[in-house]
């Protein structure tokens, strides 16, 4: 009695199996079967009887006895053989879901068909996957699942094509008719496919006339278990993510996540907008083409109104939450959508300079809200504060107390800019457009410049002046700014004149003091003129009252003093 052979490496439990179930025929076996490293010692006749392929082998070999055969390309590997050659020998085994793919290849590849041998091992597997398998959603799934391992004979033999019609139907008809819960569970069946032939069943869905949100449900799931730690955490401060960008898992990813890019569907609004601000940062993440994020982009600009700043921060920072993205993306998407309102305005025959919707009111408040998040961020520059300040219409803020608190966020966690710096980030503010409470607010605000602050205190004495209406209700905004900036301008050569003054004032008192010692031993006939005298000479011809009752300007300063006479008075404005 012959005795299974082992190689030098170690067979498989089912290897083991197989010899037993051999060995108990008690004929010596006259074949060993190679399949990758495992060896099979089998009996020709048992083989031949149901497979044409050794039949094939043995008739055309040129050895006076073939004692070895090597089928290590079979479909399956060393455990389908063991089940083609189990039915070879009439052993009883389980064909499954999992398995019947592989064993109906493993059938092709043998040549174990009804025309060599009534009811072979392809009639089986064929009838099994017609009767069983490819009757329901799961069965379908699974066995095209198994179909990865066994391109491109799976593909040939149309078992793939198969699966994808029964899949895609049987979907299709879940998601309009659900008979189980929860109802979206046939995306979590679906999901366990490669992209490739996911791709292939939401292409065959489109075809029979899925809904856009269906076919959107199927593709949020199929994101979030393959891209689970870069797609699911919502909330900006995620756990960090040590693997390199250029590492096999990140390109996988990458690839993955483009994939899934090109399968959405053509309606723009068919998903959430959380989803896609949590897929743009994925793609910014993983550094995936430029068409990838455009797409993305250009997606969550069409559905704007409805971001929250939680989703513009996802799009912001990183997964840690210690550091800003590239805000490129943040002023494209909302570009994108200004642009969208100003086509809108056209074509309703509005003005595309004052786009001013409910829809772009909202965004406009969002975004405020946004900077001023962002606004405690060190590395924010003034110019991409601005850029993405500037980019809502000047007529979407009827009220600019938003802005202005993120202003002040930013002012407060930037101390060191100088005053021009502190102009350039209040540009984007239009202090006519501060509430009441704003302007109290400002008015007393030392970090603000002092353009705003004067802003801030002559606006109310403006109202009063003007009858006290509402600064939304003024007849002429234009004239009421222009007056402003003349008034501003005024105070602040007045103050610079107060400041020389004073300093002026400082300088004839030390003079003055330093003089004290040596006017004792001079003559008072012979007193030459002072500084002070002279200064004071010169401040007289300023004099406001030059052409009045009390001009003095005619007076000869050369001549003497008449004792007897009234003293000339000076007018000084120190």
């Amino acid at each position: 009695m012959a005795t299974p052979l082992r190689s030098n490496s170690r067979l498989s439990t089912a290897m083991e199996r197989t010899g037993q179930w051999v060995f108990s025929q008690e004929i010596p076996t006259d074949v060993i079967v190679e399949v990758g490293e495992a060896n099979f010692n089998l009996h020709k006749f048992m083989l031949v009887a149901k497979s044409n392929y050794i039949r094939k082998l043995i008739m055309e070999t040129n050895e006076a006895d073939l004692t070895r055969i090597n089928l290590s390309e079979i479909p399956g590997g060393p455990e389908i053989f063991e089940k083609a050659a189990k039915f070879c020998y009439g052993v009883n085994f389980e064909i499954t879901v999992h398995n019947v793919a592989a064993l109906r290849c493993a059938a092709e590849y043998l040549q174990m068909t009804d025309k060599y041998c009534d009811n072979n091992l392809a009639g089986r597997t064929e009838d099994f996957l017609s009767q069983v398998a490819l009757s329901s959603l799961s069965g379908a799934v699974v066995v095209l699942k198994s179909c990865e391992d066994l391109l491109p004979m799976a593909e040939e033999l149309k078992i793939v094509q198969r699966c994808i019609d029964v899949a895609s139907a049987r979907a299709c008809n879940e998601a309009s008719f659900p008979c189980r819960t929860p109802p979206n569970w046939w995306t979590e069946e679906l999901s366990i496919l490669d992209v490739e032939l996911f791709g292939r069943i939401i292409g065959a869905m489109k075809q029979r006339g899925a809904k856009p949100l269906t076919i959107a449900t199927a593709l949020i799931t199929y994101a979030e278990r393959w891209l689970r730690d870069l797609v699911r955490d919502h909330s900006g401060n995620g756990i960090k993510c040590s693997e390199p960008i250029d590492s096999d898992l990140r390109i996988q990813q990458r690839e993955l996540l483009e994939s899934i890019v090109q399968l959405l569907p053509a309606e723009k609004a068919a998903f959430p907008i959380h989803f896609l601000c949590c897929l743009l940062r994925c793609a910014i993440f993983l550094k995936a083409s430029s068409a990838c994020r455009n797409e993305v982009e250009k997606r969550i600009s069409l559905i704007l109104e409805h971001v929250t700043v939680d989703d513009l921060l996802v799009l912001s920072f990183t997964y840690d939450g210690e550091r800003l993205f590239d805000l490129d993306s943040v002023r494209r998407i909302i570009s994108g959508f200004v642009e969208k309102e100003k086509s809108m305005a056209v074509f309703n025959g509005g003005d595309f300079r004052e786009v001013s919707s409910s829809a772009m009111q909202r965004v406009a408040k969002t975004v405020d809200a946004y900077l001023a998040e962002i606004a405690t961020v060190v590395e924010l520059s003034i110019s991409k504060f601005n850029g993405i300040a500037n980019l809502v219409p000047k007529g979407s803020r009827k009220v600019e107390d938003d802005l202005y608190r993120a202003i002040d966020i930013y002012l407060k966690s930037h101390p060191n800019l100088d005053e021009i710096e502190r102009e350039k980030v209040c540009s984007s503010m239009d202090p006519l457009k501060l509430s009441y409470e704003a302007r109290v607010h400002a008015s007393q605000n030392k970090r603000l410049p002092v353009q705003i602050v004067l802003h801030a205190l002559y606006y109310d004495q403006l109202k009063l002046r003007s009858g006290g209406a509402d600064d939304r209700n003024q007849p002429d905004a234009v004239t009421t700014r222009n007056q402003l900036q003349a008034d501003v301008s005024l105070v602040k050569e007045n103050e610079a004149l107060r400041t020389e003054l004073l300093k002026m004032k400082i300088f004839i008192s030390d003079m003055q003091k330093n003089n004290q010692t040596g006017t004792s031993s001079k003559s008072i006939g012979t007193r030459k003129p002072t500084f002070f005298s002279s200064m004071s000479k010169t401040l007289g011809k300023l004099n406001p009252f030059r052409h009045g009752s009390k001009d003095t300007s005619h007076i000869d300063d050369n001549l003497g003093v008449d004792v007897t006479k009234p003293r000339r008075r000076r007018f000084s404005i120190s």
